[in-house]
């Protein structure tokens, strides 16, 4: 078990301490079950009742927060953040692998860098180069000429393709398969043809993508995630798609082929963006939002309607069904006026 006091913690996080320095923190817990060796935080003003309530050791608050509180806490300008930083430091999450295990099935071709860990029955295709400290879970699949940078990981039963190549850093969740084909064909008389998807996968570093998430390969050029990307689970990016430094896509996104997203860009849970769009730099979108056009302007884009009761929502669908018909009617009401 991992312990920290106070006071180091203060100084990892340049956090002023109220309260007993030497107080030992094990682990982080939410305000309301935390006991006296836990750290928890307070970052949403509705769960103040909590902090009164809370056993927590120590507290994460913000100036505001800490002025009233009596117990030990880390004052800082984002609780939240600090939380985060603290959580890395004491996360007791075990390692994928340690290790090569004897049924990993590796190329003769593989390099491998140093400190590798490769699991049960995980498989390493020819030519692939893997750096030092990669975990590769088990079942998992690294398809041939790929490359994977230092410190990545993937969880059991990730596949990449051939021609993937990763940065530094990296997280791969279970399931996730990044390289399969993009969704291209050629229509003659009917009948589809299928051209094939030679443009591969280029992620960059600190990238970490979810569970159940498909990044397609792209047609000619390759489909690039670049720097600092974070993907929720169950998320499909299609071919030739580029996704800017440091964008967030919450769970069920699903982006089609060719379209560029900017940097700092957060797509809620459930979106559906079109293909060959452009969105700029630091756009955000509400969940279950279509974007069907491009984004020129950043700001906050919604078009989901909201829940409602069965009956309400089958009258408005009727009713939209003559939204052409009564704004055109509008329209003549309004000349006529005018007139």
């Amino acid at each position: 078990m991992k312990t920290v006091t106070l006071k180091e913690l203060g100084q990892l996080l340049g956090a002023s301490i109220k309260g007993d320095e030497s107080l030992v923190i094990t682990s982080v817990a939410t305000l309301e079950d935390a006991t006296q060796d836990q750290l928890s935080f307070l970052a949403n003003s509705k769960y103040r009742a909590q902090l009164e309530a809370s056993q927590a050791g120590a507290v994460l608050l913000s100036e505001k927060d800490a002025e009233d509180y009596q117990g030990n806490a880390l004052v800082l300008k984002d609780p939240y953040v600090g939380f985060a930083r603290i959580a890395q430091l004491l996360d007791t999450t075990p390692k994928v692998t340690t290790g090569i295990h004897p049924s990993a099935q590796i190329d003769p071709s593989a390099q491998l860098g140093d400190s590798v860990a490769i699991a049960a029955n995980a498989v390493v295709g020819a030519n692939v180069i893997i750096g030092n400290d990669v975990q590769i879970g088990a079942g998992s699949v690294v398809g041939e000429k790929s490359i994977i940078g230092s410190g990545t990981c993937l969880k059991a039963n990730v596949t990449f393709y051939h021609n993937v190549i990763v940065g530094q850093d990296c997280i791969f969740h279970s399931g996730s398969i990044i390289g399969s084909d993009g969704f291209g064909y050629a229509n003659e008389k009917g009948t589809w043809i299928k051209i094939p998807q030679t443009g591969g996968v280029r992620i960059g570093d600190k990238v970490e993508i979810g569970a159940g998430t498909t990044v397609d390969c792209g047609a000619l050029s390759p489909t690039e995630i670049h720097d600092g990307v974070i993907i929720d689970n169950q998320v499909q990016i299609a071919h030739n798609c580029i996704i800017g430094h440091n964008t967030a896509i919450a769970g069920a996104t699903i982006i089609a082929g060719s379209t560029k997203i900017g940097k700092y860009c957060i797509f809620g849970g459930g979106c559906g963006v079109s293909g060959h769009l452009n969105v700029v730099d630091g756009t955000q979108v509400s969940g279950g939002t279509n974007v069907t056009s491009d984004i020129r302007k950043p700001g906050l884009y919604s078009s989901a309607t909201i829940a409602m009761d069965n009956k309400t929502w089958r009258r408005n669908t009727v009713r939209f069904r003559h939204l052409d018909e009564l704004f055109n009617r509008v329209k003549t009401i309004e000349k006529k006026i005018k007139d």
